[in-house]
């Protein structure tokens, strides 16, 4: 027997506008009927319209991975190295120029930069000024992209190796040039998981205190989960709520950035080291599990964090496809090479073309639409709202 009142209620809470609680989300994420899991998808749809639209936006991007090396050894990892070991890499500054350069040709907007904790990174001097090289690298012969880069990991080992305060490295990052910060190294913002799954990596406190402080300072981030592994629905809901919050802070304090978007990364385990693939028990990720909390975290974070992205690497594109009919309203970047999913035995691919994207958006007669990195409109490759009949445009 299943209660359906409970779930009713909470839906009917989520279509009023009004936040469901961090109970009720895991009420939502625990049910198994197939007709109450239609009920939840399909408010989630219904809000996703309501918030943001009926199109569907994507950026045209490049992502750098410029070194593998690094200090920490995730559970879920399959992309690090050590130095000297076969497979690592660290790109000098003619190859990250030669991948900008060929992503410039092909119409990005962005490029998203992040890697490794390299320790030998501050050989070049401090750290800080590393990381200053690299955007500089960048920067001084393409001013006009926008650089998202650096999660707060990075921040943190920043100011650790150098001894200077976050603030003092976001700042510096800031000026030199870097427009918004990846919400990466999230994971599961529970304490009591990440011992088990990254336990060199920062705690709960200092990621939401380095995003929050992102925010205090001009600087946009993203926000993501790494979801499937061994967190719970209540550790799944009460990240989402974390994120609700530093959201809400920033709103109420009035700082000048928010998170522009919330990301779901199902753990993707076929490469990644055995005791953590061996205690989740399966290589890819299950879509079925992946669309319910997509479903959810729109219910859940919709009101605060409009723009929700699934991973077409991890899910592949069909699967990324199929969640734009559970909340999300963006099908990510076409990111031009990829290799920390990758690595880790991800079938989704490394690259997608504009075409790819825009043919995965009319495959579900939705309206397509070229954004930048903050989620403004592009002018270029934006699909007739006439394509559609009877379908409304609301750009984000």
């Amino acid at each position: 027997m299943y209660d359906v009142k409970p779930v009713d209620f909470i839906l009917e809470k989520a279509n009023q506008e009004q936040d469901i609680s961090e109970a009720e989300g895991v009420t939502l994420l625990q049910q198994t009927n197939p007709d109450l899991i239609t009920a939840i998808q399909e408010t989630a749809d219904h809000l996703r319209k309501k918030q943001v639209g009926d199109t569907v936006t994507y950026v045209i991007n490049r992502n750098i991975n410029f070194t593998n090396i690094c200090e920490q050894h995730c559970s879920f990892c399959a992309f690090r190295r050590d130095a000297g070991e076969t497979g690592a890499f660290w790109l000098n500054t003619d190859e990250i120029l030669a991948k900008t350069k060929d992503a410039v040709a092909q119409g990005a907007t962005e490029i998203c930069m992040q890697g490794g904790l390299n320790p030998e990174a501050k050989l070049q001097g401090k750290s800080l000024n590393y990381y200053q090289q690299l955007v500089r690298t960048i920067k001084n012969q393409f001013p006009q992209l926008h650089l998202h880069a650096f999660s707060p990991q990075e921040i943190e080992f920043i100011a650790r190796e150098d001894d200077i305060s976050y603030e003092e490295v976001i700042l510096t990052l800031q000026e030199t040039g870097v427009g918004s910060m990846p919400g990466t190294a999230a994971e599961i913002l529970d304490d009591s998981v990440r011992k088990i799954i990254c336990p060199e990596k920062l705690n709960t406190a200092t990621w939401l205190e380095i995003v929050g402080m992102a925010h205090r300072l001009g600087m946009n981030t993203t926000s993501t989960m790494l979801s499937g592994h061994i967190e719970t629905p209540q550790q799944q809901i009460q990240h989402l709520g974390k994120l609700r919050s530093l959201q809400q802070q920033a709103i109420a304090n009035n700082y000048p950035a928010r998170i522009s978007e919330f990301i779901i990364l199902p753990f993707v385990g076929e490469e990644a080291p055995k005791p953590l693939r061996n205690r989740v028990g399966r290589d890819q990720p299950v879509l079925a599990d992946t669309l319910l909390l997509t479903a959810v975290a729109r219910i859940f974070l919709g009101n605060w964090i409009p723009n929700h992205q699934p991973s077409w690497v991890k899910l592949g594109l069909a699967g990324a496809t199929e969640a734009l009919n559970w909340g999300c309203n963006d099908i990510g970047g076409t990111l031009m090479e990829e290799h920390i999913t990758t690595m880790a035995g991800a079938k989704g691919g490394t690259c997608m073309s504009v075409a790819d994207l825009q043919n995965a958006i009319a495959s579900i007669q939705r309206p397509y639409q070229q954004r930048n990195t903050l989620y403004q409109k592009i002018s270029d490759h934006s699909s007739s709202q006439m394509k559609f009949p009877g379908v409304s445009v609301r750009l984000p």
